[in-house]
């Protein structure tokens, strides 16, 4: 089935040829198309151009967007959204003077995400977490990375990554599965972290390579979590399963796990609120993507990622959610890019770029979605008539959002 789609205000991220990111001052140009044209069919991307370039197209269903304009779907490659409950108390505990850590030190924090977790059964949790997912396709995220991380047993581990099987079975939007199952140190192992990076590597690593439930594997490399003895140790003997890194890095300290994750040929780099300069030195010599998550700065009231220091350092840079019940309960890229322009101050251009083809780079889909190409996956939304693209940052607080489309179809 074919679908044109006709007098688009502006054609948003428009790439004749499929490119894998950008970086440094090319994030800063942003190609569009005004009064133009989409031809989609079935699922694919099929042609695109100028209304005054028309000619002889036939098609099933005309769709006419005056006013409005189209981009492609947000890529959010950074999400914890399987998990059991919420953690609202912590939220109100934050704002009585409590920190992240003191948090975590009294029980809470990962931690009491998976002793939720591990009590919810595969059922509750699927459906739980497919109701997010449609939350934030309707949001215009048609391209996610899930996480697993709130299990820390082998058991629940299996379930989470089973779950995001299962949405992935049910949901047609491209959908990448990252084992995290060092995340945090589980209760029973407090004194003994070896003996649980063993059962991670000996028991967990095996079991879903066998079931073929990741991509991905991460680990939260962070002062009183996983050192960079740890991520090197957990990073390469998931190599083995042809698990390709993304981790968990500088949100708190800066500790060495850019320099190994790099070494590592990590596909990605997330959080980097604390960043040196030996940091992006090591960025600098690596394919690897840094990621920032501004939704969990401003929930967390700690600093945000020094996107111009990056960027001007000739570097890419993706935008993500981090959707997680503990720190950033919001899967909104719309609300991500609007904070990276208010509070990073990232351009439109750049904030866009960041979070659409950065963030296919992010997940290994460059050649599936992130851009307006023809051959890509029809995953796009239509806003409501807007002035220009830069009022979707502008408007932070709205939805301007009318229709999306996955895979060539309305959501």
């Amino acid at each position: 089935m074919t679908k044109l789609f006709t007098n688009i205000k502006e054609l948003i991220q428009v790439r004749d040829t499929s490119i894998k990111k950008v970086l440094g001052k090319e994030m800063n140009s942003l190609p569009t198309l005004k009064n133009a044209f989409l031809l989609i069919k079935n699922n694919l991307i099929t042609d695109f151009g100028l209304m005054k370039d028309i000619s002889n197209f036939s098609a099933d269903e005309i769709i006419d967007c005056t006013g409005k304009m189209i981009l492609p779907t947000w890529c959010d490659s950074h999400t914890h959204i399987v998990f059991a409950s919420n953690r609202e108390q912590e939220f109100v505990d934050r704002i009585n003077g409590l920190s992240y850590e003191e948090i975590a030190n009294n029980g809470g924090g990962i931690l009491n995400s998976a002793k939720k977790l591990q009590e919810t059964s595969f059922d509750d949790l699927y459906t739980q977490s497919a109701k997010r997912l449609e939350e934030v396709i309707a949001l215009g995220t048609g391209a996610i990375e899930i996480k697993s991380g709130y299990g820390l047993t082998v058991d629940a581990e299996l379930k989470m990554l089973r779950v995001i099987k299962k949405l992935k079975e049910n949901y047609n939007i491209p959908i990448k599965a990252t084992f995290l199952g060092a995340h945090a140190i589980p209760t029973d192992y407090k004194n003994n972290k070896e003996e649980y990076i063993n059962l991670i590597i000996d028991e967990m690593l095996p079991k879903i390579a066998a079931e073929n439930l990741a991509d991905f594997v991460d680990v939260f490399c962070e002062v009183g979590y996983f050192s960079v003895e740890d991520t090197d140790r957990i990073l390469s003997a998931a190599k083995k399963y042809h698990l390709v890194p993304k981790v968990h890095v500088n949100q708190f300290h800066s500790i060495g796990g850019i320099a190994i994750s790099t070494k590592l040929n990590a596909l990605s780099v997330d959080h980097l609120e604390v960043l040196t300069d030996e940091d992006l030195e090591d960025l600098k010599t690596s394919e690897t993507m840094p990621v920032a998550l501004p939704s969990c700065s401003f929930f967390l009231g700690i600093s945000f990622t020094p996107a111009r220091k990056i960027i001007d350092s000739n570097l890419p840079l993706a935008l993500a959610t981090d959707y997680n019940p503990g720190s950033t309960p919001s899967g909104n890229m719309n609300f991500v890019v609007a904070t990276a322009c208010i509070k990073m101050k990232m351009t439109p251009e750049e904030a866009i770029n960041a979070a659409t083809i950065n963030g296919a780079f992010a997940m290994n889909l460059s050649n599936e979605v992130g851009s307006i190409t023809k051959g890509k996956l029809a995953n796009f939304f239509i806003t409501k008539e807007i002035p220009s693209y830069g009022f979707i940052p502008y408007s932070f607080g709205s939805n301007l959002i009318d229709e999306v489309y996955i895979n060539g179809n309305k959501f």
